[in-house]
């Protein structure tokens, strides 16, 4: 790593034993591919469509047409991918049959695929991972037990469209509600958790807008705690995308149950409907849904060698068309783009200089690793600033949080991430202190 210093040095104007003022800028150049820091608000908030990362987005040409009277092989029907190829390209990545769709790698912040994913959209049962959210929440905060119980009601006995089937009277255990709602997606399953947890459904339905906005999901309203077609329900591709990651991210405990293939209840066995746990490799969740006005849709998560892409489309046209547009564009999102590790946790981005204390430099480093996602085979240079207020006085604790690094990314976005010290830096004794005031004030300012 190539690394120069800016220093603006200005003459001390503290007491003897003060420190003097310096701002210090290190640039550093890293000949890798574009730096990122895991922030979920980088994409969660956006108003506008991302800027198109370099190279990814431009859509192949179609393959040139048969002449015409050319005779069509007899009993063939269109396949998925002359479909895609047909249709008009996404804002960024490649096209898709979804009317909406969103793909981000979490841990660079890094949207790989971007199809009118803030448009207003039916969210069908992909509602039901604000209702689980919740749940863990409350499991999490020990407000709730995986053995407590609740009581099935009238109203939700009585749900229809996909059922747990629970009876009347009887009291069910959270976590067997948790298995219906993930993987059976049952509508009465979620009316019993919110009339007990709110009392009443509609209740538990404005908890579920104000946990969304609390998760940066600004285009979310919930009017059920099922998704329902209720009108002034809405959601958008993003905010599912942000919803799926803060389960993933939050609840890591919990996060297993929408990876259960099929389960049984009342005698009855039933299948998850998420096709690409059992099709596509390191698919490890999230939720399908269905109605009428909104397609079929489906939020999905799946992590190869330590890398995890989220994905969420709607608005196909049947489930098999569901199952293979996902696995598909799951596929090139692992295909086609890589994560390389620029900084492991505990790596020093810079040594900064320490004013009295008993060594001269302590390093500052990354308390998390930083990867880079960048198209498959390509290389570029991110610009890194590490910005701090030295030198740095001490005493210094490790793990102290001292600075920032800014990097810029190709794609124009500039993301922040913190500095610590890597190491305790103890403060010199009087006399030492003493004859470094008097050697910076000698000899500081014409070094």
């Amino acid at each position: 790593m190539l690394v120069s210093w800016l220093t603006d040095r200005l003459r001390p104007v503290s007491g003897l034993l003060g420190r003097p003022r310096m701002a210090l800028i290190v640039t550093a150049l890293l000949a890798v591919a574009a730096l990122a820091a895991p922030s979920l608000e980088a994409w969660a908030q956006q108003g506008d469509a991302p800027k198109k990362p370099p190279q990814q987005a431009q859509q192949q040409k179609p393959p040139a047409k048969p002449p015409r009277g050319a005779p069509a092989k007899p009993g063939s029907q269109q396949s998925t991918a002359s479909k895609t190829e047909a249709l008009p390209p996404s804002q960024i990545g490649i096209g898709t049959l979804a009317k909406q769709a969103f793909m981000v790698d979490p841990q660079t912040s890094t949207v790989l695929l971007f199809k009118d994913a803030d448009k207003p959209m039916h969210p069908s049962s992909m509602a039901k991972m604000m209702t689980i959210y919740i749940v863990f929440e409350e499991l999490a905060a020990g407000r709730l037990k995986l053995d407590s119980k609740f009581r099935v009601s009238e109203r939700a006995r009585n749900m229809g469209g996909s059922r747990m089937f629970v009876e009347l009277g009887s009291e069910v255990s959270v976590e067997d509600l948790i298995k219906g709602m993930i993987v059976l997606s049952g509508n009465d399953a979620c009316v019993v958790i919110a009339e007990g947890l709110s009392g009443t459904e509609e209740s538990f339905a404005e908890r579920m807008t104000k946990k969304a906005r609390e998760l940066g999901m600004v285009g979310s309203t919930f009017k059920n705690s099922s998704g329902w077609p209720a009108e002034g329900q809405w959601t958008t591709a993003r905010d599912l995308a942000v919803l799926a990651w803060r389960t993933i991210d939050d609840f890591p405990q919990y996060y297993k149950y929408y990876s259960e293939t099929n389960w049984t209840y009342n005698n009855i066995k039933q299948d998850n409907r998420n096709r690409l746990l059992r099709t596509t490799a390191g698919t490890d969740g999230l939720k399908t849904g269905h109605t009428e006005e909104g397609g079929y849709g489906q939020a999905a998560s799946a992590i190869r060698d330590g890398r995890r892409l989220i994905l969420v489309v709607n608005g196909m046209t049947s489930m098999a068309e569901r199952a293979q547009e996902t696995s598909r564009v799951m596929e090139w999102g692992f295909r086609e783009f890589t994560n390389t590790t620029v900084f492991r946790a505990g790596d020093a981005v810079v040594d900064a200089p320490v004013w009295l204390g008993t060594q001269d430099k302590v390093p500052l480093v990354v308390p998390r690793m930083v990867q880079v996602t960048a198209p498959t085979g390509q290389a570029v240079s991110p610009r890194v600033v590490a910005r701090f207020d030295g030198p740095l006085p001490a005493p210094i604790v490790k793990g102290a949080k001292l600075g920032t690094a800014a990097l810029t990314l190709p794609d124009g976005r500039v993301i922040e991430y913190p500095l610590e010290a890597g190491a305790d830096v103890p403060r010199k004794g009087v006399f030492g202190r003493v004859t470094a005031m008097i050697s910076h004030y000698l000899f500081g300012w014409w070094s």
